[in-house]
């Protein structure tokens, strides 16, 4: 692979949804002339699919797809979501909202959380969600997409929930359509070629090989390619981040489907819910050294809202991430990168940035290493951004009614999260470091949520007289709560525009 020519042949090694995504961008960004794509899948390997819920960055890959967004949310039993509801996170009894979206409005230079943060030193701001159109709506059972113009509907973040095997049957059909060829089978070994680091071929069970200029892993956990032919290595996170297990079961829906998320803390772990058009998706994430099987599946039982429509299904994994995602002619995405817990829903998008960033450096047969290189870089960064948000949920909180939420609170945290918490417990302030993927407003939520309190303000907003500052924020919430309103309900909105019984 000395030449300098376009590559012609990619091979995807597992469907799913990670496999599928990849298949349907890359056939829809290189077009019929581009090189050929196969995807191999065995209906014998199950895959995870427990990723039901998602974050805004899924409209711009569903927009590169040319994908209609009312027949995605169809075909997948979809609903809307405007963020996610925590219960019982910071202390039993209490409840905060993690919104899409923004909060308020700027003055200028002045950002609103300098403005709410001088307020709330003075004793007289309202709670945060007071200012974001998503929670209002949220909390009130709404729905609608942004609107055009000068007004809080302006500002509607949202993404999705829907069912992972209907999304991946979904993307299929994209990825088929546009050219991509599908191959039943199971892979049993890897043909190294020269250098070793680079892959020829694989070899599956009945004996068929297929080769490929490049190969992209999608098979999961076990990083068929990645880890047991090119040994990439990983970086395991369980000091930080120890649930390590969950078990699923989908119940019948009570009532019609909210447009947001629910995560519900426990003993020795959390509990999500999901609602689908078609049921009701639940699940609870546990560290098995605190928690068995057993009593996992019985707390989960124990804590549904509606008739469980199958047995509790069990589910292992190791948090952290490849030291390489990409060595040689071999990609890893998906599960076969890294896995971090669902509770923010980013297993989704961290697919989704592997493929964009794959696209952004579309190698040669050449496979020139610094591309390589930076690829390893930026998606390495990306993780470990993740990785902080989601420590910050068990780190900043009161409770310590277990041996699980004490260890949380007491653990020592990566220095670029105890940099985060230091400048905020300053002055209140929030940042988005380059590009990442969480906002100002994700990491202000969960921050305010979890109860940390700073102890001043933003300089910025020291010039605003407390009178303007008052009335700008009153005025703010007043119009964002009177927006939230005139919205239609979820349940109606989705009746109108995209429901799946059509």
């Amino acid at each position: 692979m000395s030449d300098d020519a376009p590559i012609g042949r990619i091979a995807i090694i597992g469907g799913g949804t990670a496999g599928w995504m990849a298949a349907a961008a890359l056939a829809r960004v290189l077009g019929p002339e581009g090189p050929a794509i196969t995807l191999v899948e065995s209906e014998e390997i199950g895959t995870v699919g427990v990723g039901e819920a998602t974050i805004p960055p899924i409209q711009a890959f569903n927009a590169l797809l040319g994908i209609d967004e009312d027949d995605f949310v169809r075909a997948t039993q979809g609903t809307f979501k405007l963020g996610i509801e925590f219960v019982d996170w910071l202390r039993p009894g209490h409840r905060y909202f993690h919104p899409f979206g923004v909060y308020g409005i700027d003055k200028g230079a002045i950002p609103f959380e300098a403005m709410w943060q001088r307020l709330r030193l003075a004793g007289e701001a309202l709670p945060l969600e007071a200012y974001s159109i998503c929670a209002a709506a949220a909390r009130s059972g709404r729905f609608m997409r942004p609107q055009p113009g000068n007004t809080p509907l302006a500002h509607i973040g949202y993404a999705f929930h829907f069912d992972a095997a209907l999304y991946a049957r979904f993307l299929r059909g994209h990825a088929e359509a546009a050219g991509v060829h599908r191959e039943e089978g199971r892979v049993i070994s890897v043909e190294r070629g020269r250098p070793r680091d680079f892959i020829e071929a694989v070899l599956l069970a009945d004996g068929r090989r297929i080769a490929a200029d490049l190969f992209i892993d999608c098979s999961g956990f076990r990083g068929l390619l990645i880890e047991d032919a090119m040994g990439a290595g990983f970086e395991d996170w369980g000091h930080w981040l120890p649930n390590d297990r969950a078990v699923a079961v989908p119940t019948a829906n009570v009532g019609p489907p909210t447009p947001f998320t629910r995560s519900t803390a426990h003993g020795a772990g959390w509990q999500w819910r999901i609602p689908l058009q078609h049921r009701t998706g639940n699940g609870l994430v546990y560290a098995s050294r605190h928690l068995s099987d057993d009593e996992a599946a019985a707390t989960l039982l124990a804590h549904l809202d509606g008739e469980p429509l199958s047995d509790p299904r069990p589910l292992r994994f190791r948090t952290g991430r490849r030291d390489r995602f990409w060595i040689g002619n071999c990609v890893a995405l998906g599960l076969a990168g890294g896995f971090l817990e669902p509770l923010e829903s980013t297993s989704i998008h961290l697919i989704q940035a592997g493929i964009a960033r794959l696209l952004e450096m579309l190698p040669t047969r050449a496979f020139e290493p610094a591309d390589t290189r930076r690829y390893n870089r930026l998606m390495a960064a990306e993780f470990d951004s993740v990785r902080d948000f989601l420590i910050l949920h068990f780190h900043a909180t009161e409770r310590r009614d277990t041996a699980y939420w004490r260890e949380s609170a007491s653990m020592d945290i990566p220095e670029t999260l105890a940099e985060r918490l230091a400048i905020h417990a300053r002055t209140g302030r929030v940042y988005r470091e380059a590009d990442e993927l969480f906002t100002k407003t994700s990491w202000l939520a969960v921050m305010d949520g979890q109860g940390l309190v700073a102890n001043g303000h933003d300089p910025l907003a020291q010039g605003m007289p407390m009178d303007e500052l008052r009335a700008r924020l009153n005025r703010i919430a007043a119009v964002t709560q009177a927006a939230a309103g005139h919205m239609p309900a979820h349940a109606d909105f989705l009746a109108r525009h995209c429901s799946a019984r059509r």
